[in-house]
């Protein structure tokens, strides 16, 4: 389930993108940049990486920062709220890991601005599509039609698959109508 979830994460931020540029919103296409960063990112992870497990105890902060594990959490929290509890603790289980690595040390800061830009974005991401027209969330899904024929086969089936999970942070609605336009495809 975990890196079914770190795809949703990646295909909303490249579905974000999907939009042609005279079009785009300078949201959407910082989102675009963020995507391909995670693209680089998780080709370069070994394909047998594992989701390290959860720490039992919490450290009052991350060691060099002034940034507390209960701050992260609230912050997935209220970034991430398309997802369930149990997937929204798997995102805070991972960062923590990471964060608490001895081996990190150097870069801990720059991953806990990093996350809570990408988490703030994806949340700013959400209020502007629930906030759309119906005209537009349908000009929308034509984009999307148009952009997924360029996808590969396997990216498509793994969109498909993100569309009807409800993974990817849009309204329901416009999930509906985007399911509906990769099924008419």
């Amino acid at each position: 389930m975990g890196r079914f979830l770190r795809k949703g994460v990646l295909f909303t931020l490249l579905f974000a993108g999907l939009v042609a540029p005279a079009a785009a919103d300078p949201l959407l296409m910082f989102l675009l940049s963020i995507a391909r960063q995670m693209v680089e990112t998780h080709a370069a992870r070994p394909q047998g990486a594992r989701t390290p497990e959860v720490m039992r105890e919490l450290p009052p902060v991350y060691p060099g920062t002034s940034v507390e594990p209960e701050h992260l959490r609230r912050l997935i929290d209220d970034s991430f709220l398309y997802l369930s509890d149990a997937q929204r603790r798997q995102i805070f289980d991972s960062l923590n890991a990471g964060l608490s690595d001895p081996k990190n040390a150097a870069v801990r800061g720059a991953m806990i601005e990093y996350f809570a830009d990408t988490a703030m974005a994806v949340r700013a991401a959400q209020l502007r599509l629930s906030r759309m027209s119906w005209p537009e969330k349908e000009r929308l899904a034509g984009e999307f039609k148009r952009e997924i024929a360029s996808l590969s086969s396997e990216d498509q089936a793994e969109l498909g698959k993100l569309l009807r999970s409800g993974l990817l942070p849009v309204p329901n609605d416009l999930n509906q109508l985007l399911l509906a336009t990769f099924d008419a495809r």
